[in-house]
């Protein structure tokens, strides 16, 4: 296991032949100088969030984030803060997966009228309250940014999942609401931020 991994970049050394993007880079540099270095990728479009780590200080996601071209300060690259380093920039992401599961995300419509038996009708404006919520790609560069989520990750459930949780609670199709909230209202799964004066909610 990797206690600590930073990479640094120059960018006069990378460009020839290389793509503009730090996941790129990372490519390039796997395949032509080290086959060791480890790191996750998959749509390169930043819609799986594979590729979030933290770059020159900022989490991000390594194929929509430029590497700089101008100047010659190197690009620091590093694992997703405050995680359990698997390998080089792999982080384990299971306690993160867990958390997101015990929201139980899906929609939950048993009891609901259906439209011909089959659809649960849902209203434009009813639609509309969820436009914000459900583009969430759970990469967790917003959790893993967070002061509370970092002392607290194993019972709060950080801006990413309490996010997902809302997405849920608002639907107006969902017939889980009341056991939605009860199953956030908790002192550490919802208002870990609060000891910090809220400095997570411009993230949510």
């Amino acid at each position: 296991m990797s206690l600590f991994f930073r990479l640094s970049l120059f960018p006069a050394c990378f460009f020839a032949r290389c793509g503009p993007m730090i996941l790129d880079v990372l490519l390039k540099i796997k395949d032509e100088q080290d086959s060791s270095l480890s790191f996750r990728r998959s749509c390169r479009e930043g819609i799986c969030g594979s590729c979030a780590m933290n770059i020159n200080g900022s989490n991000g996601l390594a194929c929509l984030t430029r590497i700089e071209k101008e100047g010659e300060d190197a690009t620091n690259i590093a694992p997703l803060p405050h995680m359990f380093v698997v390998k080089d920039l792999v982080v384990d992401m299971a306690n993160f997966y867990a958390q997101y599961k015990s929201i139980k995300p899906w929609l939950q419509s048993d009891g609901a009228a259906k439209v011909d038996g089959k659809e649960v009708y849902q209203s434009k404006e009813d639609r509309n309250k969820l436009d914000g919520l459900y583009e969430c790609i759970l990469c967790a560069c917003c959790s893993t940014s967070c002061p509370s989520y970092w002392w607290n990750s194993d019972s709060y459930l950080g801006p990413a999942v309490l996010l997902q949780a809302y997405r849920w609670i608002i639907d107006s199709r969902d017939q889980a609401t009341d056991e939605r909230i009860k199953q956030l209202d908790d002192a550490f799964k919802l208002c870990r931020c609060k000891t910090i004066m809220n400095a997570c909610f411009p993230l949510v």
